[in-house]
């Protein structure tokens, strides 16, 4: 089927080449976990008008009335985020679906595309949340999975059989890079069941993906035992350049514009504080394992990397911090003073009044909506995050046109 539907497209194309009177749909692909998911509610959006350098954007986010912005040249189809696809004109709300509606990047990057190319466009989303590179990702050349000598001893020594665990491994390795392919591979068969028709009377043009994951993966040190020494993440590396050319091969697109979102949570290493500072060699180790991946001589000129650590707000993190102290301070003398739970709440309350300032509560009341490792939940991050994603993969080398 996925050959027909391919096969009609192409049809369409070079039928609009000879006519040249419809531009290609320019398609976009964003895949990774739960930050590419989002979990920025949409009642964060008013902190972007808090600062005059991202007031322009949260313009182009809401209208006059405080509606979300409508994109009436980009369609998207999103599968991960929510229990079933979501389909329709780009707006807000594709977000991860629970306590929503909220945004991830797609929102803002559709909003910049559509301002910087001219033409339809439709974004192909697919996040899922918890999920890692080396095993639930895995690319087909990147191999199987092999567990280290000192997994294996752990293995051992928990008493659990060794080959139940490896034929779960061999399961679960590579499902949901299987799962992304297929998805794009089953829109692209059959574009008007997602956008209009009129939409891809010139074909389409595969214009770019873009990779925004990396949590599971910097976490985990039975994956990686070294981390936090150099190269200690190399793997990391070799298996995201592995996934780069596995998604050009099997989507035939051997140009196919890339960027990497490097995970940047917590803002730049060199600004951590003492608090911070364990885990500082290990954040930069895996920054540079996801970065390098552009600087391979293969990719020069079709990949890049985008820093998403420079649109961390510290401001807003500082403030949440402060509030976090306020919180377990109370909680701390209620439990010696067994307090009620309302007469702590009341205790918080005015703590929280004497220690933070106005401006801080409000940041914290206007900007978080979830955790630090999901950019706090803030629109003003992952919407200059998508923003960022959007300008990067349209200054690389134009994408690949169906039938080419």
């Amino acid at each position: 089927m996925l050959g027909r539907g391919i096969g009609v497209i192409i049809v369409l194309a070079a039928g609009a080449a000879v006519a040249g009177d419809a531009p290609p749909l320019k398609v976009f692909i964003l895949a990774g976990q739960s930050n590419m998911q989002g979990h920025a509610q949409v009642r964060t959006f008013p902190h972007l008008a808090m600062d005059p350098e991202t007031l322009p954007l949260f313009n182009r986010m809401q209208d006059a009335e405080g509606a979300a912005h409508v994109c009436q040249r980009a369609w998207i189809s999103s599968v991960g985020s929510s229990d079933q696809e979501q389909t329709g004109r780009l707006t807000a709300g594709f977000g991860a679906a629970n306590a929503g509606p909220k945004i991830g990047p797609e929102f803002t990057f559709g909003l910049t595309v559509e301002q910087l190319v001219d033409g339809p466009v439709l974004i192909i989303k697919t996040a899922w949340g918890g999920k890692s590179l080396h095993t639930d990702f895995r690319p087909p050349s990147a191999g199987p999975f092999s567990f280290s000598e000192a997994q294996l001893e752990a293995i051992s020594r928990r008493g659990k059989d060794l080959a139940v665990i490896q034929a779960e491994k061999r399961q679960a390795t590579g499902r949901f890079y299987r799962l992304m392919i297929d998805h794009v591979r089953n829109v692209l068969a059959d574009l008007p069941r997602v956008v209009p028709d009129a939409a891809v009377e010139g074909g389409y043009e595969l214009s770019g993906f873009v990779w925004f994951q990396g949590w599971n993966d910097m976490v985990d040190s039975s994956v990686y035992p070294e981390r936090d020494l150099p190269g200690g993440y190399d793997a990391y590396t070799d298996t995201l350049a592995c996934l780069i050319r596995d998604v050009r091969k099997d989507l035939a697109a051997a140009e196919l514009p890339c960027v990497i979102g490097v995970l940047g949570v917590g803002g730049p290493v060199s600004e951590y504080g003492p608090e911070r500072q364990r885990y500082a060699r290990v954040h930069a180790n895996f920054r540079e394992a996801m970065a390098a991946v552009a600087l391979l001589p293969e990719f020069a000129g079709t990949v890049t990397a985008v820093r998403t650590e420079k649109f961390w707000d510290s401001e807003l993190a500082g403030a949440k911090a402060k509030e976090d102290q306020v919180r377990r301070l109370a909680r701390q003398a209620a439990a010696a003073e067994r307090l009620s739970v309302d007469r702590e709440r009341q205790l918080f309350q005015r703590l929280r009044t004497d220690r933070l300032t106005p401006r801080e509560r409000r940041l914290v009341e206007t900007g978080v909506s979830n955790l630090e490792f999901h950019y706090l939940g803030s629109a003003k991050i992952l919407g200059q995050i998508g923003q960022a994603f959007a300008e990067a993969v349209v200054a690389l080398p134009r994408g690949q046109r169906s039938g080419e």
